[in-house]
């Protein structure tokens, strides 16, 4: 799979991701309804390759940086029972592979948190190419996957009547990346 056939425009080399013009989001049900929040720090970088299937992405999520726009809410997921910011302070991702499947293109990877690595596949759409104000070259790429939370370790919940339950398990992931092609 070559650069200029899967992403026109794309050149080989390092690109660091700007964290000013990228987001990590997250969506997982709570009661009835759904509660998104992001990580608003976190640092990585996207080396492309001439071949795209040896590319490589990486990333590190502070924990502590979890806004799901109620400090109550975040005060207790930073804690053991769920995210256990002191013992765990940074989530990572990095990749394991490159491919293309039915016109999709996926990230494979190992995505570690709690201090619990596992694999997770992130469709990616790669979202173009273009010069910045500043004289730079940046690139855009969406991705996104979902994860059961309980493959990681995360147990809490709080059982409702029935067979319900306060949040669910599954928890949709949601990247927008804006990289900086290095000088």
């Amino acid at each position: 799979m070559s650069i200029a056939t899967s992403a026109p425009g794309l050149t080989a080399g390092t690109w660091n991701i700007d964290p000013a013009h990228s987001e990590v989001t997250f969506t997982i049900r709570h009661l009835m309804s759904k509660v998104r929040g992001s990580f608003t720090d976190f640092t990585g970088a996207v080396r492309i390759d001439e071949d795209l299937a040896r590319s490589t992405a990486t990333a590190e999520i502070q924990v502590a940086s979890l806004d799901t726009r109620n400090a109550d809410r975040d005060a207790h997921v930073r804690t053991s029972d769920v995210l256990d910011v002191e013992n765990h302070p940074t989530m990572t991702f990095a990749t394991t592979g490159v491919r293309s499947e039915g016109g999709a293109h996926y990230l494979d990877g190992d995505l570690t948190i709690k201090g619990v690595t596992r694999p997770v596949s992130l469709e990616v759409e790669f979202n173009g190419v273009g010069e910045d104000p500043w004289g730079g070259t940046r690139a855009g790429f969406s991705a996104s996957t979902t994860i059961n939370r309980k493959d990681w370790g995360i147990e809490f919940n709080v059982p409702l009547k029935g067979e319900g339950a306060l949040l669910g398990d599954k928890v949709d992931l949601h990247l927008e990346v804006q990289a900086v092609l290095a000088s």
